[in-house]
């Protein structure tokens, strides 16, 4: 019920999407492959230098200090995950005034992001609930080198879990991807 649940929503947000791209200009819609979290991510044009973009996949992570028991040393996790991310591309102009490419909506970018992971394939710690969310503002840029795809960003989340466990962290994010155009 969950997973069917989960592919709805998913479904409903890329029909939200497709109906508001087509008032864009400047930014694309792009199919993506990640490699470093593996993930499949569809981005899409919101409006004319906005994206949002949904990638399901599984990656590695760390621990948030307030959803974690009975742990030491170095963490990581191996889990599910969904990313989904609204991307506001502040410089797409500037970068075609200066024969930049825009190519795969490469820029910088100041956006929101929304990641909730799910139960653990693999971990060193034990998480006070299966599944977590973290929700924050982010900057960061994005660089196409042909189909190649870059991904850096910075920013400050406030996460939680399903029983009331909650805080704040700084998170990063760093990707390579293969890009297919749409």
């Amino acid at each position: 019920m969950k997973k069917r649940m989960f592919f709805i929503f998913i479904g409903v947000l890329i029909i939200i999407t497709e109906s508001f791209s087509q008032e864009s200009v400047l930014a694309s819609k792009v199919l993506r492959i990640n490699a470093i979290n593996p993930g499949i991510e569809y981005e899409a044009p919101l409006f004319n230098q906005s994206t949002f973009s949904i990638n399901v996949g599984v990656g590695y992570g760390g621990s948030h200090p307030n959803l974690t028991t009975y742990a030491s040393g170095w963490l990581y996790l191996i889990a599910t995950f969904a990313d989904i991310y609204y991307r506001n591309y502040y410089n797409l102009e500037k970068r075609l005034k200066k024969s930049k490419s825009i190519q795969y909506n490469a820029g910088n970018f100041f956006g929101l992001r929304m990641l909730t992971r799910g139960k653990a394939l693999s971990s060193n710690f034990s998480r006070t609930s299966d599944y977590d969310f973290a929700i924050g503002p982010t900057c960061g840029l994005q660089r196409s080198f042909g189909k190649i795809n870059l991904l850096f960003d910075i920013g400050f989340v406030y996460y939680f879990d399903t029983k009331g466990n909650d805080g704040f962290v700084p998170t990063l994010e760093l990707n390579i991807g293969y890009n297919f155009g749409l």
